[in-house]
């Protein structure tokens, strides 16, 4: 039983890293259809309802947007990521912990924590929020 649900937390860890890597940085909206439910759940202060909000937002959003994930973790049907969007129009990037509930296949609920990423100066701990190096 151990081995089968490995299986699954492996198969919607690539899940979603292939749904984000086609939407955030190919912005292959047509495939990224594919990876996310018609009746999608966002909840998320800055993307308004459904797969609909969510495509409307990245369109939006200049060419230039990249998302990297640093860290993947998967529980059953529930994946988090850790990652940065970055190359969005705003003066700092996004670190944001993103948590994708998978069901038959696709991305059906989505939640994120978004925090503005911080300089070396700004850092009251010293340590980057992502990766080994601060941003430039």
């Amino acid at each position: 039983m151990a081995e089968q649900a490995s299986s699954k937390e492996a198969r919607n860890k690539a899940l979603v890293l292939e749904a984000f890597d086609t939407l955030f940085n190919k912005r292959d909206y047509a495939a990224a259809e594919r990876f996310w439910s018609p009746s999608y759940i966002q909840h998320s202060a800055h993307i308004e309802p459904g797969r609909e909000g969510l495509f409307h937002l990245i369109e939006s959003i200049p060419a230039t947007l990249k998302y990297e994930a640093q860290r993947v973790v998967a529980d059953g049907d529930f994946v988090i990521l850790h990652g940065r969007f970055s190359g969005f129009g705003q003066p700092k990037n996004w670190i944001a912990a993103d948590i994708v509930r998978v069901a038959d296949g696709v991305l059906a609920e989505h939640w994120d924590v978004i925090e503005d990423e911080v300089s070396r100066s700004d850092s009251k701990s010293g340590a980057p929020m992502f990766g080994d190096e601060f941003p430039d």
